[in-house]
């Protein structure tokens, strides 16, 4: 297969000084040997809230019976994966790959426990109060008020850059709704660093849920095979190459090969957009009407499909469905227990409630816990 073709290196996010997406809250001096987005991506990997992700779920609250749940995914493990393929797009298609080092690395640091079973439940708690919870909003609060390192300074104090595609890599914001957001630019379009995360991320849980799934038992390798085409013609394909190797063998070979297909049709529909567009520079990439960076219309249906396979017959499988509805209830008890007593919040949580309200606190302070650490406080609250 022939190397793909490097876009204009005027598309990249520039990390030089002068360029106003690598400013800070609080200036600070350049270092003598790393680039900006290069000190980003060490801060957020240092940060506190980066290592609670060891501890939250990526599917798998608890497992399964039989399920060697050591070796399912967490969303730090997730994460690091995310953050691999983000590098190679972004090398291969010539971009800023620090940035998205940067940005693929904080892309969930926001996520509260119990993966999107406890984001949705805790956004209905928040919602009879008026308010809402968004991971992407909810990072961008640890990365610039609740991460404290160093003195003086509240946050991490990121550059724009990435504070930008952590707001913007998987959604757009209306400016009208979010006047607070303005400083990041919503009515553009975001770099392609920042757009390549979110499909990143898609490669990332659609292969590696499928391994679990097939791990967990939960997926069966004919059903999978039968309803994920690209899958089955791989593992045929590993089977007859190697037709004395385990059968577990050929189904990591296949989805290897799953995964360097979906990222090689992500990298050729990219150049090719952007290609077609005449995008010389990042201004095109923001003016541009839509998004540039996607699969193309093939391997996007193929990744629909799987998609949904993968909701209705692992996401939202029977099993599941009962951790999904444990881990709601979880929360609610929670949530409700620190609302009518705020005195069982950490010191530091009520001091921010005269500004920020006690249910937007309550749901900090939640969002902040492992799934380990709310299961024990939900232990203590039914006592």
């Amino acid at each position: 297969m022939a190397a793909p073709v490097p876009l204009p290196r005027a598309i990249a996010v520039s990390d030089e000084a002068g360029n106003p997406m690598v400013q800070r809250t609080w200036p600070e001096q350049p270092h003598s040997y790393r680039s900006p987005f290069a000190r980003d991506a060490a801060r957020v990997l240092h940060a506190r809230a980066f290592r609670r992700l060891a501890g939250k779920t990526q599917v798998f609250t608890r497992a399964p019976a039989e399920f060697p749940s050591d070796h399912s995914r967490s969303r730090l493990t997730h994460t690091l994966e995310v953050t691999q393929i983000s590098r190679t797009l972004a090398r291969a298609l010539g971009l800023n790959a620090e940035l998205a080092e940067a940005l693929a690395l904080a892309h969930d640091i926001g996520h509260p426990p119990f993966g999107h079973a406890g984001e949705k439940a805790l956004d209905e708690m928040l919602r009879t109060h008026g308010l809402n919870f968004d991971h992407n909003l909810h990072a961008l609060r640890i990365v610039t008020w609740f991460e404290e390192r160093y003195p003086g300074i509240r946050g991490l104090n990121l550059t724009l850059a990435v504070r930008e595609g952590i707001v913007k890599h998987s959604r757009d914001y209306l400016p009208v709704e979010h006047p607070e957001l303005a400083e990041y630019l919503l009515d553009q379009k975001p770099p392609l660093e920042a757009q390549l995360i979110d499909l990143a991320d898609e490669i990332a849980y659609l292969t590696a849920d499928l391994d679990d799934g097939l791990d967990s038992r939960i997926l069966a390798l004919d059903e999978v095979c039968q309803a994920v085409p690209l899958f089955r013609d791989f593992y045929d394909s590993a089977r007859s190459q190697h037709p004395m190797a385990a059968p577990r063998l050929a189904i990591y070979d296949a989805l290897r090969r799953l995964l360097d297909a979906m990222v090689t049709d992500l990298i050729c529909e990219t150049g090719r957009r952007v290609r077609e567009m005449e995008a010389t520079a990042l201004e095109d990439i923001r003016n541009a009407p839509v998004r540039l960076a996607a699969f193309s219309a093939e391997m996007e249906a193929a990744r629909a499909h799987a998609k949904q396979f993968l909701y209705s017959q692992l996401y939202n499988s029977p099993g599941m469905e009962e951790e999904h509805a444990h881990d709601a209830a979880v929360i609610q008890v929670v949530f409700n227990t620190l609302f009518a007593d705020p005195g069982l919040l950490p010191p530091d949580h009520q001091a921010q409630i005269p500004t920020e309200g006690l249910a937007q606190t309550v749901s900090d302070y939640i969002a902040g816990m492992t799934d380990s650490y709310i299961e024990q406080l939900w232990a203590r609250c039914r006592v």
